[in-house]
């Protein structure tokens, strides 16, 4: 494995380095945004910037607008892109996910209608796939969509959903046969999150912060030129925003902590036997330990890095990074936290900087093990495609959805 750019990638890399130290000198540091609006304009300044620049879509088509470029290009430029505090969060979804597969199965009006506005930061979009009762089996959903002639008839409820609140349009997944398998009787759409019947609804998170939404559609028309892919290939099409999602949440969060966060904490805090905690033995493995899994976190990072720059797909094994990375960041943070004693329960203006920081990442990584796919589900993945173990029992696999247990 060479973790070295190769010539070409390195002119890239320079080229990137020195448009971010001209127009994002905004960003170096982290940015407080007083009010949503706030937070949507300066991201919508931001995705133009970069749309200008020729930055976004880096690996898409021509024909979709994008640069036509290879995976390295985009990953170089997102790594050079993560040393500043850019407000580019609220495009991940609908950039990384929502949209390619808009222009992967939509039909070409809607990809003109919808593909150029994403891509420049006019349209915001969010993806609407879990339920109460359908969340890591995404085949059990019950919204269902009933055609009646050129439109379907949208009702049921979403949940955990990013950004709906700031979203134009989303795409979901409905069961439009429930006479079929569970995989066979699902249809994905657009659906305009403006709509009349589409409430939006957001949910209080423990860490304060509102960014998920439960979404609830009664009786939401969607014309049929807004289904992607065939009636009953919902599954096939949500195969494809899965692929695009694993990738984008398989990494390590910008900015998240690590081992050094570890040692500088234990260098400022006593130990209850005396002097410096990062002295006492039990501080000192626990540092190791994190030392260790970012680095394998690091490592198999590279190793998806090296099969793309072969033009290959990184496998199955990158679920174990995604597994590692939460359960390290809700460790360390939790171990730091304890570490700090008193000092760590402070909130609000009385808040250590860095320890307000920590618990941000021991509060937030709890959501990091469900998004994306949750342990359990990434862990029989690893069992199944990357060690060869036998699989679950799937007794409803075969059975019409309105006769399964979960209908």
């Amino acid at each position: 494995m060479d973790f070295n750019d190769s010539a070409a990638e390195a002119e890239f890399r320079s080229t990137v380095r020195a448009w971010m130290e001209a127009n994002a000198a905004d960003y170096r540091e982290p940015v407080t945004y007083p009010t949503l609006p706030d937070f949507i304009a300066h991201s919508k300044a931001w995705q133009a910037k970069k749309h200008a620049a020729g930055y976004t879509g880096i690996t898409w088509p021509k024909q979709f607008g994008g640069q036509g470029l290879g995976p390295m290009h985009s990953i170089i430029y997102s790594q050079e892109e993560s040393r500043f505090h850019t407000p580019s969060g609220l495009y991940s979804i609908g950039l990384g996910m929502c949209i390619p597969t808009v222009f992967s199965h939509g039909n070409p009006e809607v990809i003109q209608r919808y593909v150029p506005k994403a891509l420049v930061g006019d349209e915001v979009w969010c993806q609407l796939f879990s339920e109460p009762s359908a969340g890591s089996d995404l085949a059990g959903i019950r919204t269902k969509a009933v055609r009646d002639g050129d439109e379907w008839v949208i009702d049921g409820q979403k949940v955990w959903t990013s950004f709906a609140h700031a979203s134009d349009f989303g795409i979901v997944v409905c069961r439009t046969d429930p006479s079929k398998p569970k995989h066979k009787g699902l249809s994905m759409f657009i659906v305009d999150m403006k709509a009349p019947g589409v409430e939006v609804r957001g949910i209080r998170q423990m860490s304060g912060d509102s960014g998920f939404n439960e979404v609830f559609f009664t009786g939401v028309r969607v014309n049929d030129s807004h289904r992607l892919g065939a009636e009953g290939d919902g599954w096939k099409v949500a195969l494809t925003t899965l692929m695009h999602e694993r990738l984008a949440v398989g990494g390590k969060p910008r900015n998240a902590p690590g081992y050094e966060t570890l040692m500088k904490l234990a260098r400022t805090v006593e130990a209850p036997v005396g002097g410096p905690a990062i002295e006492a033995g039990d501080v000192r493995q626990k540092i190791a330990q994190t030392y260790i899994n970012d680095q394998g976190i690091k490592l198999t990072q590279m190793r998806a890095l090296s099969a793309l720059s072969k033009g290959q797909m990184p496998g199955p094994e990158q679920s174990i990074s995604k597994v590692v990375v939460a359960k390290t960041m809700q460790d360390l943070a939790s171990f730091a936290l304890d570490l700090a004693g008193g000092d760590g329960f402070l909130a609000g203006a009385d808040a250590d900087p860095e320890l307000a920081k920590l618990q941000g990442s021991y509060l937030g990584s709890a959501g990091l093990r469900i998004a994306g796919g949750t342990d359990e589900i990434l862990r029989n993945i690893i069992a199944e495609r990357v060690l060869g173990l036998p699989g679950d029992m799937r007794p409803d696999k075969d059975t019409p959805f309105n006769q399964s247990v979960t209908a």
